[in-house]
């Protein structure tokens, strides 16, 4: 089938401002919008910038707009977004290059929430690793499948109006330490989303649900952390 790809172009070296450019490629129902995206840079135009790495949908780096939504153009079919489609980087954040963004501001929020396991108490005197059983294991288990793609921060209208926010995936990092049984900085984590910029700022829009490409409940695992706020519970 033929397609057309509009493509948000800047290159911060020549424009001032960003711009659209359309091409029109041949292509199957069944291939990926990377596949189309590496067809143009590779035949149509090489100086297209774009990252991606494992085209697997499992390092997040692809994760663009499509189509108006928050994708991972390594998972994102071609017969589900048509024949014309609109490509570009993801909101939030500032423009590098076309479809590149700096994703400095989302990473220095995520590492604010700690997200390494604290533990100071000796290991248990026979050696062992500190065990948890499969029902302390499941209560995190969701939270531990975020790629970091940013797909829900940058959908996130809060984080839109502030980068300062801590944003969806940061709050994920935190709810996946914050329920581990193993872990003893939750009252850390905690305090650190009780500043202004943490769960406080979230309003419930659910967008940040909809985008995960892991369909990680992100909205149910931030309401979790403002009930542990509350109650000081981490069952």
């Amino acid at each position: 089938m033929e397609i057309t790809v509009k493509i948000f172009r800047y290159n911060p070296e020549k424009d001032q401002r960003g711009h659209y450019v359309s091409y029109t490629v041949e292509a199957d129902p069944n291939d990926r919008v990377l596949d189309v995206l590496e067809l143009i840079k590779g035949h149509k135009d090489g100086s297209l910038s774009f990252r991606r790495s494992c085209a697997h949908g499992v390092c997040g780096s692809d994760a663009m707009r499509i189509n108006g939504r928050n994708m991972l153009a390594c998972k994102t079919l071609i017969r589900d977004v048509g024949a014309n489609i609109t490509v570009e980087p993801l909101m939030g954040l500032k423009v590098a290059k076309d479809l590149i963004v700096d994703m400095d501001p989302f990473f220095d929020n995520y590492k604010k929430m700690l997200p390494y396991m604290i533990n100071e108490s000796p290991l248990p005197a026979d050696g062992r690793e500190r065990l948890q059983s499969p029902e302390q294991r499941a209560r995190f288990d969701e939270s531990t499948k975020c790629i970091m793609c940013a797909a829900c921060t940058t959908s996130c209208p809060s984080f839109w109006a502030s980068d300062e926010y801590y944003g969806p995936a940061a709050l994920v990092a935190a709810h996946r330490f914050v329920f581990d049984s193993r872990d003893e900085g939750a009252s850390q984590r905690l305090e650190i989303l009780s500043e202004t910029n943490g769960t406080v700022r979230c309003h419930t829009a659910y967008n940040c649900t909809n985008a995960c490409p892991r369909d990680i409940q992100v909205t149910k695992a931030i309401g979790e952390l403002k009930m542990a706020m509350v109650t000081g519970k981490l069952e």
